[in-house]
């Protein structure tokens, strides 16, 4: 893939790069895993009377013990970081927050996930995002680079290249590779 570049025209700002076909497949096929996992998250979640009688959707109130989902659903409050903060009530909260706000998390993940798909070229080919496509494509890569740093247990120590031998060493290189794709266009947004 091509560093991103900032095209100004008519009908607006565009962003433009070309991607390479063995690229868009990689892409596609990580997005599509990031919105499969989603997916089963969401119908996992447990049926509720008083949603099905009401109509209001709720999600799950149990953190996901997937550690990839749980680094893309992660809690919303993290006791143990407030001094003398009882872990049962920020459980409780975590709980209350999931279930109200867990399915729209996954809706938004989703539909940005899906607007990156329709706008990569099913080939390889040229790339060009209005602002609005270009703010997905960044979120949608942030989910597959937390899924995939998630996966392999990407964490400070873990050096900038693995030994050849180390099984995980070709999908750090696609870390590093969605890394730089969303860096890339990342610093060609903020011209």
């Amino acid at each position: 893939m091509r560093e991103w570049t900032r095209k100004h025209s008519l009908g607006g700002v565009r962003f433009r790069s070309d991607i390479s076909d063995h690229e868009a497949a990689v892409l596609r096929s990580m997005v599509t895993s990031v919105v499969g996992m989603l997916d089963a998250r969401e119908q996992e979640t447990p049926q509720d009377d008083l949603a099905a009688l009401t109509g209001m959707q709720s999600g799950s109130n149990e953190a996901p013990s997937d550690p990839v989902l749980a680094r893309l659903l992660p809690d919303f409050h993290r006791p143990e970081h407030d001094k003398g903060a009882d872990p049962v009530e920020g459980a409780d909260l975590n709980g209350a927050l999931r279930s109200l706000h867990e399915l729209d998390i996954i809706a938004e993940k989703r539909r940005v996930a899906r607007e990156m798909l329709a706008s990569l070229p099913q080939g390889g080919g040229r790339v060009t995002l209005t602002p609005e496509q270009a703010d997905s494509w960044v979120t949608a890569l942030n989910d597959v680079r937390l899924a995939l740093g998630a996966a392999l247990g990407i964490d400070a120590d873990t050096p900038e290249q693995l030994p050849d031998d180390d099984p995980r060493a070709g999908e750090l290189d696609i870390y590093h590779w969605a890394t730089w794709v969303q860096d890339s266009l990342v610093q060609v947004m903020m011209q």
